[in-house]
């Protein structure tokens, strides 16, 4: 025979497990896609992130991350993005052009030197805030920025100077600048999605890539294109976005567990990509690579049509709006 206090403990038993079962129905899950490696500065942001999500949400949301590009490449997660079929991706400003032109004027060549200025660019600068603007109707929404470096080459061949670039293949991601930049080093461009290049290099269909060295580390590029070219030709850091379907269905307290979650990810980012840069170097050249840090000024020359082609194709008052943005930030925090 059941006593009343069997009985009770029963009832608190299962009154504990209702509960949970209905915690654990209550979560929501969103998926966060992006191209980096399992050990890539980006997955351990984005396991942070999910981590912080979670956090700040008590529990309601649940960040499933799907690295080295499971779910879609670059493009296609930022279509998904607006499909429905992801809600978090982290990918290079150029991406997010395709739905707002005016960002291609981020890619601009030379914009900043450092680190510091290419952070107060992206934080401050009331032109680039303006564009981000605009995504949400399209679909996308910025959260922050996370890191990714200034973009070098790798190559099979040495590359001292744009002479060394003619006629021979470059692989670049689907943007307009990117490709001007690489036509007026010299190159001829190849568009691929990024989760296919190692094996073109491979097979020669390119000579090589551009990408920052924490890319170029965490992709393995060296190991096809040994010749590691630090031309640092642009600035190119990762906006974080988030569906914009799925931000408006989030509370103002989801809203803000998500918004803080992005700020202290960004934080990480920055820390680690900045941080890890000359140990990425020399793990590379421990491994074969050879590094090469070539007159910039030739590379500098070579890309000025592209300040006129830009203006041809956005306006001229965008570009120098985005060229005074920069000047005044690198007045500001001048490089040593």
């Amino acid at each position: 025979m059941t006593t009343k206090r069997q009985f009770a403990a029963i009832l608190g038993a299962g009154l504990l497990s209702a509960l949970c079962a209905g915690s654990a129905l209550a979560q929501t899950t969103l998926r966060f896609s992006h191209t980096d490696t399992p050990v890539g500065s980006r997955q351990k942001a984005a396991e942070l992130f999910a981590q912080k999500v979670e956090e700040y949400s008590k529990g309601k949301l649940k960040v499933q991350v799907f690295h080295s590009g499971q779910l879609a490449n670059d493009p296609k997660a930022v279509e998904q993005l607006q499909l429905g079929g992801i809600d978090f991706t982290v990918t290079a400003t150029g991406t997010y052009a395709t739905q707002n032109k005016a960002l291609n004027l981020a890619g601009l060549p030379f914009l900043v030197d450092t680190y510091e200025q290419g952070w107060k660019l992206y934080d401050e600068s009331p032109y680039l805030k303006a564009q981000f603007d605009e995504l949400p109707k399209k679909g996308i929404r910025i959260l922050s920025t996370w890191e990714a470096g200034f973009r070098s080459f790798t190559t099979k061949e040495p590359l001292a100077s744009p002479a060394d670039a003619k006629g021979k293949k470059m692989r670049v991601f689907p943007n307009d600048m990117i490709r001007w930049i690489m036509e007026s080093i010299g190159f001829s461009p190849i568009v691929l999605p990024v989760t296919e290049v190692y094996l073109a290099i491979q097979q020669g269909t390119v000579i090589g890539q551009e990408n920052p060295t924490d890319t170029i580390y965490s992709l393995r590029f060296y190991e096809v294109a040994p010749n590691i070219t630090l031309t640092r030709h642009v600035y190119s850091p990762l906006p974080l976005a988030i569906a914009e379907a799925t931000w408006q269905r989030l509370s103002a307290q989801d809203r803000d567990a998500v918004s803080k979650a992005a700020k202290e990810s960004s934080a990480l980012s920055r820390q680690l990509v900045r941080g890890d840069e000359e140990r990425q170097l020399a793990e590379m050249t421990a491994k074969g690579a050879k590094v090469a840090k070539p007159a910039i000024g030739p590379f500098r020359d070579a890309v000025q049509p592209v300040y006129q082609k830009a203006k041809d194709a956005f306006g001229a008052k965008d570009v120098d709006a985005m060229l005074a943005s920069a000047d005044a930030i690198r007045k500001a925090l001048p490089s040593n």
